[in-house]
């Protein structure tokens, strides 16, 4: 679903607003019959990351660890069955897994007297019973399940989304004939930076050369499709030539821009395809 600037600015506004919950996500839904729920979600996710990102530096000094950590341990001193880290996460405004993350960093660094490695931490974010303390292993689990935006489950369910989405691209160009080298097979090649397909043989999608296509299970706003043009398709161009992104949730559609230089956006597989062969015909 493509939106202009001016929807996508007033639901980002809404979405200013209020917390990260379920329940915000059910207000929004309300707020905006007309949009689909999958793009909402997206836009919802999209913009409490970039909320976080913005408040990230001020979670992490010195200051601010020490004063979640005591205020975990007496909140749980007083109730251990409360949902505290949960309860201090929303409301300071932080995503749960992240603060999960910073007082699972301080209690491991206070038992083992040293700082836990990266490794050690995300393992048993995933798999709360390794953490060496009942009671912090609960209140980790809590924060895990209940995050709509971080953590383990959200990373496992965003793959598996995205995985979805390309084996449904790779149907669709089986369907239509389309010979295609997929990513894995570019990896290993040698190829480092390399779109989900390269088309054989190119085709015509709006009367637009294509020789790639991208597959992007999310919304496209202006800060993600920046940074993917960055760091991702403007190196498949000058490699490979003009190509195509699809973002399955829809974009902004001023943003398609680039059809001229060789990048097209569309919210869907096109169902113009013009190939050699019916070129010939």
């Amino acid at each position: 679903m493509k939106l202009t600037k001016a929807q996508y600015d007033e639901i980002a506004q809404f979405l200013g607003h209020m917390q990260p919950t379920r329940q915000s996500l059910r207000k929004l839904k309300e707020k905006f019959p007309s949009q689909s729920q999958s793009t909402l979600l997206s836009i919802f996710s999209q913009e409490y990351q970039k909320q976080i990102k913005r408040t990230h530096a001020k979670h992490h000094t010195a200051e601010a660890i020490e004063t979640y950590y005591q205020r975990y341990l007496n909140g749980v001193m007083k109730n251990a069955a409360a949902p505290v880290l949960l309860e201090l996460a929303n409301e300071v405004d932080f995503a749960p897994s992240l603060m999960a993350r910073i007082v699972l960093e301080r209690f491991l660094q206070e038992k083992e007297d040293t700082v836990p490695s990266k490794t050690l931490i995300n393992s048993m974010l995933r798999d709360p019973s390794q953490i060496p303390d009942g009671v912090l292993a609960n209140q980790v689990y809590q924060c895990t399940v209940n995050d709509c935006c971080y953590g383990p489950l959200v990373d496992c369910i965003k793959h598996a989304i995205g995985h979805e989405h390309e084996v449904l691209l790779r149907e669709m160009l089986l369907e239509k004939n389309l010979s295609f080298i997929a990513e894995d097979q570019l990896r290993a090649k040698g190829y480092d930076k390399t779109p989900d397909f390269i088309l054989e043989v190119p085709v015509a999608v709006e009367g637009h050369i294509i020789h790639w296509i991208e597959s992007k299970a999310s919304f496209g706003d202006e800060s993600s499709h920046q940074a993917y043009l960055q760091d991702q398709f403007w190196s498949y161009w000058n490699r490979f030539g003009p190509g195509l992104v699809i973002y399955w949730y829809g974009f902004i559609e001023e943003l398609d821009c680039h059809r001229e230089r060789g990048i097209l956006l569309k919210d869907c597989f096109p169902t113009d395809i013009v190939t050699l062969r019916h070129s010939m015909a």
